[in-house]
């Protein structure tokens, strides 16, 4: 069975939204110190749409930000939100494309074929005519089923292996300010600076004015601009796991498929309290 989407234009949602098994979920979310995203789902959000909150919807055993969930976390949380593993979802934030990929990638990983994030989000839904309520959604619990695809997480030790490869490459999702340690991060407790070997592609260069996706030849020209060899595997990275999913979306759209999701991010690799043997970090203009 084919996977589904991992894209689809809001002509294609506004043709299929009154279908049973078509779900949608607003995966909108706010970085660190922002006001929650849900408070502007309960305003404004698309029909029927159901939230899904990252930081819930999370390893709660996990001190880091919303790793993955378990397997049983994930199909409870799931089916409490009325969707079930043969459901056709589309994911959608209200900023175009950023928390939603996030999700996309987690439902990817607990192998939902058929998800999909909405290209260009709220925003281009509004510019096409969509309809919005405040109204909420009806939600009938449902029963999920998921088959976990671990091939599409990666831990540190994948980090290590890959950055001492010549076969694989680490591609970090951060602003460049931040990946080279001119800007401090967001959360506290983490140093400045980025893995070493590490390539910076800022995830914003991958979407257009609109926040719609760039065209495939754009995308594989950007990742090659920023030093990645897409003839090898990726691991994709950020500072939490959120926008590190863009580039993988980025990566699937134009059918590379060997790729994983370093899911600690930075939040892990560069904590202050880790060993710098183990967890180095460089400062500075070095390798992109």
């Amino acid at each position: 069975m084919p996977e589904f989407g991992p894209l689809v234009s809001t002509a294609w949602l506004a043709e299929n939204l009154g279908r049973s098994d078509v779900k949608i979920i607003d995966a909108s979310w706010r970085m660190p110190g922002s006001s929650p995203a849900r408070g502007d789902y309960d305003v404004r959000h698309i029909n029927g749409a159901v939230f899904f909150d990252i930081d819930a919807i999370a390893d709660r055993s996990c001190p880091l930000p919303h790793m993955l969930p378990t397997t049983a976390e994930f199909e409870a949380a799931a089916g409490a939100l009325g969707l079930s593993h043969n459901d056709t979802l589309i994911i959608y934030d209200d900023q175009g494309i950023f928390s939603a990929a996030r999700v996309w990638w987690t439902f990817r990983a607990m192998g939902h074929r058929a998800a999909a994030v909405l290209n260009g989000g709220l925003p281009k839904w509004l510019d096409a005519g969509g309809n919005v309520t405040s109204e909420s959604s009806a939600i009938t619990p449902a029963t999920y089923k998921a088959a976990p695809q671990l091939d599409r997480v990666s831990n540190a030790d994948d980090i290590r292996a890959a950055l001492n490869s010549e076969q694989s490459c680490v591609v970090d999702a951060r602003p460049a300010a931040r990946f080279f340690g001119d800007a401090p991060e967001p959360r506290a407790g983490l140093r400045s600076g980025h893995m070493p070997g590490a390539h910076n592609l800022p995830f914003g260069a991958l979407l257009n004015d609109d926040g719609t996706m760039r065209a495939a030849d754009e995308i594989a020209a950007i990742f090659a601009s920023a030093g990645a060899d897409l003839k090898h595997p990726v691991i994709t990275t950020c500072g939490s796991g959120v926008t590190a999913a863009v580039l993988s979306l980025a990566l699937e759209t134009i059918g590379h498929r060997r790729h994983s999701l370093y899911d600690g991010s930075w939040a892990h690799w560069g904590d202050l309290g880790n060993a710098e043997r183990d967890f180095p970090v460089d400062a500075g203009k070095g390798r992109r």
